[in-house]
């Protein structure tokens, strides 16, 4: 099964260049092979099931690495 996960990650600037926690975790998420949008206020990603799950904590890992304070998620079956 396909599944969207959307996250952001804060504090977030939507001025300037994006923030690094917001870039590691775009950076995680594309060498984990998932399809990726990146956006002023959030990312999202697509992927198999068994690519994506394994992939969030390795996401999430870069997001607060990076200076997260917080990262909303969630996650859903692709439509």
């Amino acid at each position: 099964m396909r599944l969207v996960a959307e996250f952001t990650t804060e504090p977030f600037d939507v001025e300037g260049t994006p923030p690094a926690h917001a870039t590691g975790a775009l950076r995680a998420a594309q060498e984990a092979g998932l399809e990726c949008d990146f956006g002023p206020l959030g990312t999202q990603v697509r992927g198999e099931e068994a690519l994506l799950l394994p992939a969030l904590p390795g996401v999430l890992a870069a997001a607060f690495a990076g200076g997260a304070s917080q990262v909303t998620l969630q996650v859903r079956r692709d439509a």
